[in-house]
């Protein structure tokens, strides 16, 4: 069976961090590069901010997530603020000039509450004028009913760290209002069960979404349909949000 510190490098290994070829990467790293404070929300393994650093981003840079797993492989980068907690748990007064959500990370606040008292905090570390940044699946593409171990799109062949060959695929299990619960289910080349991980994620609508953003006080600059820039439509596939702190 895979541990917490195999999870945490599947990750990596999974979501490689790279703004020239992925375009969802690309968005995020001149937001953060120009920005001369960050707090990444729900950073994971570092991979965002490392990257930052590695390129000569001179600022202050904290990266917060509720995984010691994760924040173990991310502490190998002794430069950057590594700090344990959820969204909720975002310092207020700190002053960031950006904070992020990538990942998709937005989606798991389950709950209204949880929404509104992450966006409150995070727009209390935010300094007047810093912006907020993340995304989130548009619920109109239903994006869950492709997570089927038989969609080749979902099933990725890999080789891990220790050299061995690795299937990765997702299976739902309920669909609640607007939350989707699911497995992400680790095998090795013979199908042997390796980790199973499992998850639940909320897909707000523009509407909805926005009306929490107005609610905890911020301005919202930039929206977008995809990570080409393309307009917010009926069916999505994402959300991309660049909001404001007044």
């Amino acid at each position: 069976m895979y541990s917490d510190s195999d999870a945490a490098a599947l990750y990596d290994l999974l979501n490689p961090w790279d703004p020239e070829r992925n375009t969802c990467d690309g968005f995020y790293h001149p937001l953060v590069m120009g920005a001369d404070a960050v707090i990444d929300v729900g950073c994971g393994t570092g991979a965002m901010l490392t990257l930052a650093r590695e390129r000569g981003h001179r600022g202050r840079l904290l990266g917060l997530d509720p995984d010691g797993a994760a924040l173990e492989r991310a502490r190998r980068r002794d430069d950057i603020a590594w700090v344990g907690g959820r969204a909720v748990d975002a310092p207020r007064g700190a002053g960031f000039a950006l904070a992020t959500m990538t990942g998709h990370a937005f989606q798991t606040l389950l709950t209204d509450d949880e929404v509104r008292a992450s966006l409150a905090a995070i727009h209390g570390a935010l300094r007047p004028g810093g912006r907020f940044a993340f995304e989130t699946r548009h619920p109109g593409a239903r994006a869950w009913e492709r997570w089927t171990p038989a969609n080749p799109d979902d099933v990725t062949d890999l080789v891990d760290g220790a050299g061995r060959a690795l299937r990765y695929g997702h299976d739902v299990d309920s669909v609640v209002g607007d939350v989707v619960t699911f497995r992400g289910v680790l095998t090795d080349a013979e199908g042997t069960v390796l980790r199973v991980f499992g998850e639940s994620l909320r897909f707000l609508g523009v509407a909805a979404l926005n009306g929490f953003l107005a609610g905890a006080g911020f301005v919202v600059e930039e929206q977008y349909g995809d990570w080409d820039l393309a307009a917010v439509g009926e069916a999505g596939p994402e959300i991309i949000t660049v909001a404001r702190r007044p």
